[in-house]
């Protein structure tokens, strides 16, 4: 495999196109939340590189968010491609950064073709003697379900599960409305106070984390604000599912010309028997396909969970029920740049079990 040929450019020429994780729109957004942020052309093909600091800027990790786009499922080859990048990509990055990591966008159509994949690459890297591992914890979702916006809505309907179809039906017969705020809307803040009510209400009853609440104002405002100065960005939208005068469930939502995103979501203990969770998805996937979005993403879910006893079975059936194309992705792959890195790796690890295993027992989940 020949040399990766790497210049760093100030702007792109397809702002939003692809992945959201890789627009200009995406990255400047996360360089308002801790993070920097420089774009490239690698072989021609564009690329966002992130650098998030720690411990008071005493080192940094690189990502690569959805780069490169790989159809050749050859573990050997994506190994060695991975590291020829990061090597060209290296000159570029803060001196203090001590690994590159990369998710690659590179999609198997069940997990055990993936996790086969990843063993595979594992060995393959191994036996090369390359300097890059699957990383323990994936930074992106790497299982979801894509729902097709090219086809008709009732063609979207018909792939739906008919309890699916019954339950939207239900929500709208029983009297559920959905209001939507994008585009600057001037109670903007008093309806991100009331999302993040929910979300905190939602995180008590599963054991989630959330961002700050100003996070998901500023990526309303500022998504409403690009809009605004007429640049080519992703609509974010806040939709509200109220009934009787209760707002009772919410999500949030990212349209471009390629995807529709569903990035966050939140609900109330009471009248969940009104079923508005599907009639919000219901919504947006409406609006999206007005939009010009070619598939909607539900953004993750467990790999499987059709079995009545996989404690993530209920999350499963909501996300796989709606007709989409389950897609099943690698996951992150770090390349190590200092040797520090091994310390880092091992607290992330530490960090992960904590959150995954130890907090959900205390909590009793």
């Amino acid at each position: 495999m020949s040399e990766v040929l790497v210049t760093q450019i100030n702007e792109s020429k397809h702002p939003n196109d692809g992945s959201f994780l890789q627009t200009p729109f995406w990255c400047t957004f996360k360089s308002r939340h801790g993070w920097t942020y420089r774009r490239f052309s690698v072989d021609g093909n564009e690329c966002a590189v992130l650098n998030r600091n720690f411990c008071k800027g005493l080192f940094s990790i690189a990502y690569v968010p959805l780069f490169p786009k790989v159809s050749d499922k050859d573990p050997s080859s994506l190994a060695e491609n991975l590291c020829k990048t990061a090597e060209a990509l290296k000159p570029y990055l803060p001196a203090n950064t001590i690994a590159i990591r990369f998710d690659p966008d590179l999609i198997f159509d069940t997990p055990e073709e993936r996790d086969a994949f990843n063993i595979e690459f594992k060995t393959a890297a191994k036996k090369n003697g390359l300097n890059i591992k699957k990383n323990r914890t994936d930074i992106q979702p790497p299982d979801s379900t894509q729902i097709d916006l090219t086809c008709t809505a009732e063609q979207i309907l018909e792939k739906m599960h008919s309890k699916w179809r019954y339950n939207i039906r239900l929500s709208e017969r029983k009297g559920v409305t959905i209001k939507k705020y994008s585009r600057n809307c001037l109670n903007m803040s008093e309806k991100v106070d009331k999302f993040y009510e929910l979300t905190n209400e939602t995180n008590a009853r599963d054991g989630n984390s959330s961002h700050a609440k100003s996070y998901y104002l500023d990526l309303l405002k500022f998504s409403s604000d690009e809009i605004e100065l007429g640049k080519d960005s992703p609509l974010v939208t806040l939709y509200i599912a109220e009934h009787e005068g209760q707002e009772i469930a919410s999500i949030m939502t990212l349209f471009s010309h390629d995807e529709a995103i569903y990035l966050y979501g939140a609900s109330s203990n009471r009248k969940r028997n009104l079923m508005p969770n599907h009639l919000l998805q219901w919504t947006a996937m409406q609006d999206a396909k007005a939009y010009g979005s070619k598939y909607y993403d539900m953004y993750g879910m467990p790999p499987e969970g059709k079995d009545e006893n996989h404690p993530m079975h209920g999350l499963y059936m909501f996300k796989a029920n709606f007709g989409g194309k389950n897609i099943h992705r690698p996951g992150s792959f770090d390349i190590k740049l200092k040797a520090v890195y091994r310390l880092y790796s091992a607290a992330e690890k530490l960090r992960a079990f904590w959150h995954k295993v130890v907090l959900k027992k205390i909590r009793g989940r």
